[in-house]
């Protein structure tokens, strides 16, 4: 079904027609065709409202639901094709609508204009993104704590400057990303919150004189309540600016979890082995097994962070109310969205294939110096002084390092050289 020139739906005041690079240029429809479900809904409460205020017949009313619904079907069944010339995913429904009613349709806009009308699609859209997304690190979150206890036990050394520094659990690793991914959740819902209102009235700028009933729609559209300032109403993206800067915070803590995987899966630290379905290899090198999948996570992190500065660089200059601009917040918008989702998607499965080599973990722990703080602190509990007790145990690392041993190697006549608190100390913590 091919849509007519959207000219024809605002040209009144026009004399000549587009140029056929100003159609192409200023055309939005192949992005926000995204938004096609979100618009027509948007427009059936809309004309629902129109009805029952009397601004329209209800007649009229049932008609453009019904005639809308129908173009939802026939959206679904791919019998749709939208074109540059309608413009926009509104204009493309509102002339299909035409084609669909007849001119009845052509009351559908009264009262509203695409700039109210594009801000409620993309709440509306955002909205069931976010609920999407929320379940999925919902579902992250259980396999990290299905990972921390399956792991309680598991020991390995903890870092610091990419140092062996103290030893932890592998459930207190997970822990760590869990408490990440919580907070992460809490500012997903906090954004949800904040952008559950609705545009719905503002018209283009300054509202309508027609007696339209704004909360009538909010409701209905399940929102929390109206956005009462309609010049604010039309020229917001706070809430895409939210989104995508949570987003980047979700990202971030993606892709350092992925950069702990890629350097665990070297053979220098060789504490996680990949599962062949979610490794790839090299066209040259038959030896190898590569990382993808992180690699991947990580390197989409960039993506969202352009997006950020994108919406953010957009947004600095803008002078308020609506400008056309604003039609540059929505791929930014897209991508995000579907980065963040198809990250989750894949990196579930992919963490719970991984395999961790628990005794290569262990034996990091013990082949090295990292219980030296646990060591020192055992010092402290006998009445060493901290600073004393913190020279003593550095005394004796360099004894070890000189003497090519361990703390698990040491004689008590060894340890007994540099303090005599020593070696009762590294039975206490089972060293020795």
């Amino acid at each position: 079904m091919n849509i007519a020139s959207t000219q024809q739906l605002w040209g009144g005041r026009f004399k000549k027609p587009l140029d056929k690079k100003t159609v192409k240029f200023n055309a939005s429809i192949l992005f926000d065709q995204k938004l096609a479900m979100q618009d027509i809904l948007g427009s059936q409460v809309h004309a629902e409202m129109l009805g029952v205020q009397g601004i329209i017949t209800l007649e009229e009313s049932q008609i453009l639901i019904k005639g809308l619904e129908n173009i939802k079907q026939k959206i679904i069944d791919q019998k749709v094709e939208f074109t540059e010339e309608a413009e926009d995913i509104h204009m493309n429904i509102e002339l299909l609508l035409l084609k669909e009613v007849g001119d009845v349709a052509k009351k559908l806009h009264t009262a509203r204009s695409r700039n109210d009308q594009v801000a409620l699609d993309l709440r509306l859209y955002l909205r069931e993104e976010i609920l999407n997304i929320k379940n999925q690190i919902q579902s992250l979150l259980v396999t990290l704590k299905n990972l921390s206890q399956q792991n309680k036990n598991t020991m390995l050394p903890g870092y610091t400057h990419l140092q062996r520094a103290q030893p932890i659990s592998l459930e207190k690793y997970f822990g760590a990303y869990s408490s990440m991914f919580e907070r992460d959740l809490s500012r997903l819902e906090d954004c949800f919150k904040r952008m559950n209102f609705s545009p719905l009235g503002a018209g283009a700028i300054a509202g309508t004189t027609l007696p339209i009933d704004r909360i009538f729609v909010a409701q209905k559209l399940n929102f929390s309540g109206i956005i009462q300032n309609t010049l604010d109403a039309v020229s917001d993206r706070d809430f895409v600016i939210e989104f995508i800067s949570t987003s980047s915070i979700l990202i971030t803590h993606l892709s350092r979890f992925c950069e702990d995987i890629i350097v665990w899966a070297t053979e220098e630290f060789g504490f996680i082995k990949l599962d062949d379905a979610f490794a790839t290899g090299s066209s040259l090198m038959p030896n190898k097994k590569n990382p993808d999948i992180p690699e991947l996570i990580r390197g989409k992190t960039g993506r969202v962070f352009g997006h950020l500065f994108g919406i953010l660089t957009i947004m600095k200059a803008l002078p308020i109310g609506y400008n056309k601009d604003l039609q540059e917040d929505k791929e930014g918008l897209f991508d995000t969205v579907d980065t963040i989702k198809n990250c989750l998607e894949i990196f579930i499965p992919f963490i719970e294939s991984l395999q961790f080599q628990k005794e290569i973990m262990k034996k990091s722990t013990v082949d090295s110096y990292i219980w030296s703080t646990h060591l020192l602190e055992e010092l402290v509990k006998s009445g060493v002084a901290f600073r004393q007790a913190h020279e003593l145990i550095g005394n004796l690392v360099i004894y070890c390092l000189e003497s090519n041993k361990y703390f698990k190697n040491l004689t008590k006549e060894e340890c007994d050289k540099i303090s005599a608190f020593i070696y009762p100390s590294l039975i206490q913590l089972k060293i020795i």
